[in-house]
């Protein structure tokens, strides 16, 4: 039985051509970039908000050692929201520069997180166009043949013909509607992550300025008294 679907697919291969070949490539290529998202992914919980949103309701009662003790560093939004506490503890930049150089960590990491999904764009575009070249390819050489046959044309030579032509048409839809699929879902990941760390971000200034104003009133308070 292995034997036979080993020869099934050496079969289809011959038959498809070098155009199938390519797109077999291109889904192998597609596959192992999926499977690596989903590992890095996984392994940062990048979408995880449950050791922030902690950490920032400590932030919010003003237990700042405990929020950042809170925070795991290795995920991506706990990473920023811990460089933002830090700093807005320490006060060694200016609120603006916190905001600019917590904004360039935010970059890099979700280009980090961006990575390889270009690529996969790339194999979803081009799947579709290769295979529809594979079929006109494929196509030319059985009217050739057509024409070589002059008036003792077999139907049979055309229709087979056209039917392997039109195998790479279908094998590039094939390898193009996951793939397209797959990148919209992991570009839609990583669009949740970005707002997400924008959102974490700015409540700690905004819990920081309303600490602030807090404390400013108080002591307008107590100096009108």
């Amino acid at each position: 039985m292995d034997d036979l679907v080993k020869q099934q697919i050496i079969d289809f291969l011959q038959v498809g051509g070098p155009v199938v070949w390519i797109l077999m490539v291109f889904s192998v290529v597609a596959l192992t970039i999926v499977l690596l998202k989903l590992w890095q992914f996984s392994s940062l919980r990048a979408e995880s908000l449950k050791t922030s949103n902690q950490a920032l309701a400590l932030w919010r009662s003003g237990d700042k050692e405990k929020a950042l003790e809170t925070l795991q560093q290795k995920r991506p939004i706990d990473a920023l929201v811990a460089f933002s506490m830090e700093s807005m503890t320490a006060n060694r930049l200016h609120v603006d520069l916190i905001r600019e150089e917590v904004e360039r960590r935010a970059m890099n990491l979700l280009g980090q997180l961006r990575a390889y999904l270009r690529p996969l764009e790339i194999i979803a575009t081009l799947s579709p166009l290769l295979g529809l070249l594979g079929t006109v390819l494929g196509m030319i050489t059985a009217f050739q043949q057509m024409e070589g046959a002059g008036s003792q044309v077999d139907p049979s030579v055309l229709s087979g013909g056209i039917w392997q032509a039109l195998l790479t048409t279908a094998v590039g839809l094939a390898v193009a509607i996951p793939v397209v699929s797959l990148h919209s879902w992991l570009e839609r990941k990583v669009e949740r992550i970005a707002h997400n760390m924008n959102d974490a971000v700015t409540q700690v200034f905004t819990a920081q300025s309303a600490g602030s104003l807090k404390d400013e009133a108080q002591k307008e308070v107590l100096h009108a008294a």
